[in-house]
């Protein structure tokens, strides 16, 4: 059963109290919201500024090898106790470090998993960004909704204390009722300035969201839809979670720790250094062309690279345990939120389908039988009161509604609705 038209259509033609925005702005829609909070959003920013870091890592990493050649070069002038008298010798050459355990291609392993964690990193929080941005502009719809219901009561409790003003002047109520009908106009009214600065906070939290300069509030376009029917089950969002942002994130920095300790490990061989060398040595006719060929090698007899293998076997241990208890903690956060959602879509419609539609007949039939004098002020201002009471929890359950969808889909890594594809 739809809600019922003429309280729709009472709600929707209440004009909103004006509050302060920029001036000529155009409302912002879901999809405007998400955009704006995921080029803007700080973190969003912070992540991206890292990915010159990560990529420098992998050229490095992607070199043919890890250490640079080294080139020496020496002159020498040598005096001789003979009838040759000096001369003058070099010796010029160059030499290589090469790994011998395979250290390299460890660490361009390392290099890329922690790339493409950083990428995944970025992306999770775009989705975070935009996640907060969808919902604080729900938050702003159920605000601005809510006002225009409290504004709605502010007309309703109005009318009836004027009419209670004039049948006292025409000596048919008692100072008691419209004593009675004041007060409830006035707790109206109260109510009224209560909504209009909800909204003016709810818009003001959405401005931080979307890092707007400090004197705009935007204004949002869209509603609240009653719960249509979903495009997930519980399955699909499980099923979902391992293409979340964030597990993919952590399952990179696990991938790279493993990788770093390989790197360490591998360090344990010693490494090669060889080196080719030329020179000329010696005096007049007994000058010497010299070519050699050096190989040094390190004996790991004292240090065997202990320190750093503990501790990338400690960073790598660290990164599992992390990543494991995301995704516990991820799966019952995805069935929490799946029960309370179910919870939430039954209360929603069943507010829709009988409260609500009752409380709007109700109204109807009080000011038929207020106008006939079959019942008195009391019942008349139960029957308004009620009116406005079920139209507020019927916007307080959709509001909820909506947000536990939207964190329910966050969880789940499934696509956010105004996201783009």
């Amino acid at each position: 059963m739809r809600f019922p038209w003429l309280v729709l259509a009472c709600v929707l033609a209440t004009p909103v109290f004006p509050t302060a925005h920029a001036q000529g702005a155009a409302p912002l829609t879901l999809a405007d919201a998400v955009r704006l909070a995921q080029a803007a959003n700080p973190a969003v920013r912070a992540r991206e500024a890292q990915l010159a870091a990560a990529e420098g890592t992998r050229r490095e990493a992607r070199a043919l090898l890890f250490n640079n050649p080294e080139l020496a070069a020496e002159g020498t002038r040598r005096r001789f106790v003979s009838p040759d008298g000096s001369a003058h010798e070099w010796n010029a050459g160059i030499a290589q470090v090469f790994e011998t355990g395979g250290q390299q291609a460890h660490r361009r392993n390392a290099a890329e998993a922690a790339l493409e964690a950083l990428q995944a990193e970025i992306d999770d929080a775009r989705r975070q960004a935009g996640a907060a941005a969808a919902l604080r502009h729900g938050a702003v719809l159920a605000a601005k909704r809510r006002e225009q219901i409290e504004q709605r009561g502010v007309e309703l409790f109005d009318s009836t204390a004027q009419a209670i003003d004039q049948r006292r002047a025409a000596g048919e109520d008692t100072r008691l009722d419209a004593n009675v009908a004041r007060i409830e106009a006035e707790r109206a009214r109260n109510a009224h300035g209560v909504a209009r600065e909800r909204l003016l906070d709810a818009r003001a939290e959405l401005a931080a969201v979307l890092q707007l300069p400090a004197p705009a509030l935007p204004e949002v376009a869209g509603t609240l839809d009653p719960p249509a029917a979903l495009r997930y089950d519980l399955q699909r969002l499980l099923d979902s979670m391992a293409a979340q942002p964030r597990l993919r994130a952590l399952g990179g920095r696990e991938d790279a720790a493993r990788a770093r300790l390989a790197v360490e490990r591998a360090a344990r061989y010693p490494d090669l250094k060889l080196g080719l060398f030329a020179g000329r040595e010696g005096a007049g006719n007994a000058r010497e062309n010299l070519a050699t060929l050096a190989l040094s090698l390190p004996l790991p007899l004292f240090k065997q690279n202990d320190a750093a293998i503990g501790q990338a076997s400690s960073d790598a241990a660290q990164a599992q345990i992390d990543r494991a208890a995301v995704v516990r903690d991820t799966e019952a956060q995805v069935r929490r939120l799946w029960l309370r959602l179910g919870s939430q879509r039954e209360r929603v419609e069943r507010l829709q389908r009988t409260m609500a539609a009752a409380a709007a007949d109700n109204r109807q039939l009080a000011a038929k039988s207020r106008q006939a004098g079959q019942i008195g002020l009391l019942d008349q201002l139960l029957v308004d009161r009620q009116t406005i009471d079920a139209e507020r929890e019927f916007n307080d359950a959709l509001a909820e509604y909506h947000a536990t969808r939207i964190e329910l889909e966050t969880a789940a890594g499934w696509p956010l609705e105004g996201s783009a594809p």
